[in-house]
């Protein structure tokens, strides 16, 4: 038996298991003599208190500065989560799981004349709690770097916690009249939409996994002219240890009728791609659309002929209300029960945002003040009847000092898309610099 989570490697449970795998009760610790001792749950949850604790102080410091053309900046987060699974998890009597995660992140940028311009930035998160401890396999989900060249690792751990680090931006940029160059891990940022993004064909990723707001990169060379003041051509090319994992694409990007217009091409792993997209207005309502026709390279390289493609409309009324709204089709998904997939799977690609054939979003959000603010979203497959919500709620503590609340609760039959995921709700403090 094997049980299903949100593909959400940053801040939910990603992990599954199977019914032979042995674990001990969940809450003490077998100390090899027969007799039982409490965990170290108390020591993570004053690990906790102290880490609350320090962002009050933290927040009094003024944004870090490095002086010349040396800039630092970034944020510390911490992540508490609350798991109720829809399926009990084998050897584990408990009906929840918690955990928590430390998240720094830190930004440089060196300036290095009026057209050169370095970057190196970092995702150092500290994972701890009863998840670790039960699922030692968890950390092995985590460790996982889809680049070109592997920048990440596993600094130290323990029982039940392990800190790891990953490299997702290292690059080298050139500007010199209408040209530029970026060399080395970058985001590649194709995509139009809020939501799903089928011209993301570079840097796909998990709607769920919020607390990743920057998005993985690629290990690429892009190579962009500016045509015109609203206009330019890239030239993107990925690293690829094989032909099945390079890429090779091509965008123009122009405005026309107070709308911008974009149009790609070129391969794309197993597939040859061709798509476009816009954005524009309609009555004061942002309207956007993508889509993406990928047809394999080869019959035998068991990749399939797929349309993907969304389009949103999203507007803010007088009073700040804002409502967003969205729909996915796959021309390869499917009209049933759309489970199957394993969400802490690293395979997630442009082709693949949904295992259905069409997909629904829906959100609200509302500035109850000026410093608390909630918002409502919704992910439905009409085909078998499952569904996500995501309330929040957000409230400012202070200057760069944040608090939020939030949940990712999944309903639905068996084997449906959303039916076998659970609840979870998670607690966020973030201090930015």
């Amino acid at each position: 038996m094997k049980t299903r989570y949100p593909n959400n490697s940053s801040a939910g449970p990603v992990y599954q298991t199977d019914k032979n795998t042995k674990h001990e009760a969940p809450g003490r610790q077998n100390t090899g003599s027969g007799i039982q001792k409490p965990e170290t749950s108390l020591k993570v949850v004053r690990l906790s208190l102290i880490f609350i604790s320090a962002f009050y102080i933290l927040s009094s410091l003024n944004t870090v500065s490095l002086g010349g053309d040396l800039v630092l900046n970034g944020y510390v987060k911490y992540l508490g989560m609350y798991y109720q699974p829809k399926v009990q998890i084998p050897g584990i009597n408990e009906e929840y799981l918690a955990s928590g995660l430390i998240h720094n992140r830190l930004n440089f940028r060196w300036y290095a004349s009026s057209g050169l311009t370095l970057a190196i930035e970092t995702r150092n998160r500290l994972i701890f709690g009863q998840m670790i401890r039960e699922f030692p396999e968890y950390k092995s989900l985590i460790d996982v770097d889809n680049g070109y060249f592997d920048l990440s690792g596993t600094i130290a751990s323990g029982n039940s916690w392990f800190l790891y680090s990953i490299i997702d931006r290292a690059w080298l940029d050139y500007e010199k009249g209408k040209w530029q160059i970026r060399v080395g891990r970058q985001r590649i940022n194709w995509g139009i939409n809020l939501v799903w993004n089928p011209n993301d064909v570079f840097n796909s990723f998990s709607y769920f996994d919020f607390d990743y707001e920057e998005r993985p990169g690629t290990d690429a060379v892009k190579v962009q002219y500016f045509t015109g003041v609203t206009s330019s051509a890239e030239l993107v090319y990925k690293f690829g240890a094989n032909s099945e994992q390079m890429a090779l694409a091509g965008m123009y990007r122009f405005s026309k009728w107070s709308y911008d217009f974009q149009f790609l091409g070129g391969r794309v792993g197993k597939d040859y791609i061709f798509g476009g997209g816009w954005s524009g207005d309609i009555k004061g309502a942002g309207f956007r659309g993508e889509a993406t026709y990928f047809k394999p390279r080869n019959e035998q390289n068991g990749s399939n002929e797929a349309l993907v493609a969304s389009v949103s409309a999203d507007y803010t009324f007088a009073n700040s209300l804002y409502i967003h709204s969205g729909v996915l089709y796959n021309s390869h998904g499917v009209l049933g029960k759309a489970g199957g997939r394993s969400f802490f799977d690293q395979n997630l690609s442009a082709k693949t945002l949904s295992l259905a054939r069409y997909s629904l979003f829906g959100q609200v959000s509302y500035p109850f003040t000026p410093l608390f603010s909630g918002d409502l979203m919704a992910i439905v497959n009409p085909s078998d009847h499952s569904y996500f919500l995501g309330p929040s709620l957000i409230y400012s503590l202070g200057n760069n000092l944040e608090v939020m609340l939030t949940g990712q609760l999944f309903f639905g039959g068996k084997e449906t898309e959303y039916g076998d995921y659970g609840q979870a709700v998670f607690l966020r403090l973030k201090w930015s610099f």
